[in-house]
């Protein structure tokens, strides 16, 4: 018994490694172009430190509310601050938040999958297969597709600073200058956006059931936070060192870009591209995985006799059927916006909440 219950542990770097892959997941083929929207040259970095400091305080706060209850999961800790109406409501928020996530990572997995690798294969069948990788992923025990993350997040890591380090020769410093000439509205705009890019670190209220040790958890999530947040200052420095602000500006997916713009000396890889969205194909299905598994465990929290596989059988076609209704890439994105605000709202900010609720009690909840 004390074995199997070592095994459902979750390490401190099974838990940064969960936060940094779920923060980093879809978004980050895209920030470079959202934040120079509103600030001049390379005064993005500015805002990218900002909504790093902002997510930052929200991880302390979802870890500090997760140490209180060791080894317990959202729906308990909040029957335990509030009561179990309460619970079931905030509880099928979440799973609404996860499950509408999880459609727009499929559909954007298929749009940009279709643009650069399947040119001639539909997004439809695309985003299918896909749905159908991920179910099989849930499949699993939930502590099973956390580990994933220690076999392909240091791999999507090693990735990254490899086109960092291929593109120094494209670097032009005339692109970052000048500096600190975006208005003060500006980099707030583009905080704004940056803020919505760090969603993620509230998977740790649910798996904070594998999380057993008092004051164990914020310190790993903290830390989660920060290397994205190093992630994302690097890529964009480079970004707009390679692109200037201009091109970032009109292009869709920086990221993916750049990783167009590698050479290998000796060509070893003809097209580098091609490498860095397998790669980064398997860490979103980690980031969407467990996203999913998480809107499983909140459904069968609230309902508790339902059979997993039910549960799964019965989101699937409902996801596919969310992710295809946006008509254009415009509609897209205003449906990302909105399930980030709604995730803002869910995730952070009343978590934030129940974690002052816990100290205006004295650190004791109802049993």
């Amino acid at each position: 018994m004390k074995n199997e219950l070592i095994n459902e542990q979750m390490s401190n770097k099974e838990i940064v490694y969960t936060v940094s892959n779920m923060i980093i997941g879809f978004g980050i083929l895209t920030l470079p172009n959202t934040i120079v929207k509103t600030t001049v040259s390379s005064d993005g970095w500015i805002s990218v430190l900002l909504g790093g400091g902002v997510a930052i305080l929200f991880a302390w706060l979802i870890g500090k509310l997760g140490e209180s209850f060791p080894g317990e999961h959202y729906h308990t800790m909040v029957t335990r601050i509030v009561n179990r109406q309460a619970a079931h409501i905030l509880t099928l928020c979440f799973t609404l938040y996860f499950l509408l996530f999880v459609s727009y990572q499929i559909r954007g997995v298929s749009t940009i999958t279709r643009l650069y690798l399947f040119d001639n294969t539909p997004e439809e069948f695309i985003g299918f297969i896909f749905l159908l990788v991920l179910a099989y992923g849930v499949a699993g025990p939930s502590i099973a597709l956390v580990r994933l993350n220690l076999l392909f997040f240091p791999v999507l890591v090693c990735i990254l600073l490899a086109i960092v380090i291929l593109n120094i020769g494209s670097f032009d410093v005339h692109h970052l200058l000048p500096v600190l000439k975006s208005d003060f509205t500006g980099i707030l705009q583009a905080s704004k956006e940056t803020i919505l890019s760090y969603l993620g670190v509230e998977i740790m209220l649910f798996y904070n059931i594998f999380v057993f040790k008092k004051k164990k958890a914020t310190a790993p999530i903290v830390y989660g936070v920060m290397i994205s947040t190093v992630l994302y200052l690097l890529l964009f420095i480079v970004v707009i060192a390679v692109f200037g602000s201009v091109v970032t500006e009109h292009t869709l997916y920086p990221i993916a870009e750049l990783a167009k713009e590698v050479e290998v000396p000796g060509e070893v890889f003809e097209r580098f591209e091609f490498f860095f969205f397998v790669i980064w194909l398997i860490s979103l299905f980690c980031t969407n995985v467990m996203a999913l598994d998480v809107a499983i465990v909140g459904v069968m929290s609230i309902f508790p006799k339902a059979r997993r596989i039910s549960i799964i059988t019965a989101l699937l076609p409902l996801m596919y059927i969310i992710g295809l209704l946006p008509s254009g890439l415009y509609e897209l994105h205003i449906f990302a916006d909105w399930i980030s605000y709604f995730g803002i709202g869910v995730a952070w900010f009343i978590p934030a909440l129940l974690l002052l609720m816990v100290k205006l009690k004295g650190g004791r909840a109802h049993e």
